[in-house]
């Protein structure tokens, strides 16, 4: 969870929390390294955050709804740490999306910092994976802050190049 000096509080989406992720996740602009594009109405921000709410109640844990301290009411993204199925594989996923008006102050990365204390100090995950499209430089730039480096590629979006899969271990866990 956040760190005593996080700027951000997290909590675990709600059903009131619908509209506000269709804002974001309806958004081109929060899209524009993601080939599926965004979300096309609040029918599917919906189904995506019945998805979420099924895995917190299956996991305990997956993405948060985040907010500036000084305004716990108004949702500036979502992101966090989830299962997520890299094809054939299942890994515990860092994501993130944020409202276009949060980009560039740093936010990404400090949830990327949270959600991994999360997963390393609370969870004892043995990793964490980022994927992320080769193109999308800025989130590279944030998940290799994070201390991830790169793993391999996973050739997810046909007809394009592969995305790059990064990785961070637990402090503890031996690189394999």
């Amino acid at each position: 969870m956040p760190s005593s000096h996080s700027r951000l509080t997290y909590r675990q989406p709600q059903a009131a929390d619908v509209q506000r992720l269709f804002a974001i996740f309806g958004d081109p602009q929060t899209h524009l390294f993601n080939p599926a594009g965004p979300l096309p109405n609040l029918d599917a921000a919906q189904r995506l955050l019945d998805h979420w709410l099924e895995q917190w109640a299956s996991q305990g844990y997956g993405w948060w709804a985040i907010a500036r301290k000084e305004s716990p009411e108004y949702i500036i993204g979502f992101g966090g740490i989830a299962p997520l199925n890299y094809l054939t594989q299942r890994r515990i996923n860092l994501g993130y999306r944020l409202a276009v008006e949060a980009w560039g102050q740093g936010y990404a990365t400090e949830l990327g910092r949270d959600a991994l204390a999360l997963a390393f100090d609370t969870l004892s995950l043995p990793e964490v994976f980022g994927l992320v499209r080769p193109d999308h430089a800025a989130s590279i730039r944030v998940l290799e802050k994070l201390g991830m480096q790169r793993f391999g590629l996973l050739d997810d979006v046909p007809g394009q190049a592969p995305s790059l899969v990064l990785r961070v271990c637990h402090p503890t866990t031996a690189q394999l």
